[in-house]
């Protein structure tokens, strides 16, 4: 036992920082609880997409000039912090308005924490 408190008072900065990172490890697992888990790869495609996102993405293909969209959805601990939508319609401002009014009424999400990014077209 007295070894323990001679290591702890000898390495007591090294300690501090430890139990800061297990603190901070334990933080992020809980927060990433029921979140969409990442798999493989690099693209928005490349993940397990949540329900919400997926009704999402058929509601604005739907919607004249938005074309093919595929929608990320990023929440914390108090709900949705910000949505991502790439479409084939997002250089038009029409298009990007109807985007912006459906995913706020949708999602009761505000407009600054929607994206919208034009689809490459490959």
């Amino acid at each position: 036992m007295k070894k323990a408190a001679d290591f702890l008072k000898r390495n007591k900065s090294a300690v501090i920082v430890l139990l800061l990172l297990i603190v901070l490890i334990v933080i992020a697992v809980s927060i990433g609880g029921g979140k969409a888990e990442y798999t493989s790869g690099s693209g928005i495609s490349d993940y397990n997409k949540s329900d919400t996102e997926l009704k999402l993405e058929s509601i604005l293909s739907n919607i004249v000039g938005v074309g093919r969209a595929e929608v990320m959805i990023t929440e914390g601990s108090e709900g949705i912090e910000g949505v991502i939508i790439v479409c084939g319609g997002a250089n038009n401002i029409m298009t990007r308005n109807d985007i912006i009014k459906a995913v706020t009424t949708l999602l009761n999400v505000k407009s600054n924490n929607i994206a919208i990014y034009a689809m490459n077209n490959q």
